[in-house]
């Protein structure tokens, strides 16, 4: 296990000192593409407050997160989290109510599948239109983002459901509560919950584009800043803190759909 682990970084790491290389010796264009030690450097003086710390004045803890890169970190996250909660929460019973009526999934079906290969970022000029600019644009496309990929797989998952295990609810008796709520329920929760993780992803990335757009904070803004001043070793900077909060976000939602289906993956083993 070891060696894979140590093979695994070995690309990377030598992806890094050819990097390194070719900045330090000119091949490549400093201003262009930092040393990943410049970036490093940025990278961490962003980590760090700018002022020292006062205890008459704030809480160690605010004053351990008051450096630019924390800040932005916790702005993008937080619009991330509550435009996902906006969506998520809107897309699971809408798609559990179309999924479980054929009815009403035959009449609204035509209008998601024209909605949804629009993406969130061709709805930004009517969200500033609509919602002026600051959080509540960025807020409604996060939504947005999240909304169709967990509404497809929650209606994808109840339709999906086994017609046994429906066939023989009935025979013992269930009604449509109990068939909803014992059946159709825990056989749709993986397809739903993999929505869930595709659409916090998606959110991720929509949070970044709305930042450079509609909001004076965040990740997203931070990058379109830096690349007014031609600071690439920020630029890339923001790009590794971005990739480091998904890659934490993602892990999270792994292990939480690790817990949340532990008996469904129990039962197939």
């Amino acid at each position: 296990m070891a060696l894979r682990d140590l093979r695994g970084v070995l690309i990377p790491i030598a992806l890094l000192i050819l990097w390194e290389l070719a900045s330090r010796t000119g091949l490549v264009s400093a201003v262009v593409l930092p040393p990943p030690s410049a970036v490093a450097v940025k990278w961490w003086s962003g980590l760090l407050p700018a002022l020292p710390y006062d205890p008459g004045q704030e809480s160690y803890l605010s004053w351990l997160f008051s450096g630019e890169m924390p800040h932005d970190a916790v702005s993008s996250l937080s619009r991330v989290v509550s435009g996902f909660l906006i969506g998520a929460g809107l897309a699971v019973p809408i798609g559990l109510v179309l999924g479980t009526n054929d009815g009403l999934y035959g009449l609204f079906n035509p209008l998601l599948q024209v909605l949804r290969p629009i993406p969130p970022i061709a709805y930004i000029p009517l969200a500033i239109v609509w919602f002026g600019l600051g959080n509540p644009p960025a807020l409604f496309l996060i939504a947005l983002g999240t909304f169709f990929p967990v509404l497809v797989n929650t209606i994808a998952g109840v339709r999906q459901v086994d017609s046994i295990y429906i066939r023989a609810a009935r025979n013992l008796g269930a009604g449509s509560w109990t068939m909803f709520r014992r059946v159709i329920l825990p056989a749709a929760s993986p397809f739903v919950l993999a929505g869930m993780r595709i659409g916090i992803g998606t959110a991720f990335i929509v949070v970044i584009v709305a930042e450079m757009i509609a909001v004076s904070d965040g990740l997203g803004y931070r990058i379109l800043e830096a690349r007014e001043y031609m600071w690439s070793d920020k630029i890339i900077g923001g790009m590794l803190t971005i990739g480091i909060l998904g890659l934490i976000i993602d892990g999270a939602m792994s292990r939480l759909n690790d817990h949340l289906l532990r008996w469904h993956r129990g039962l197939e083993r």
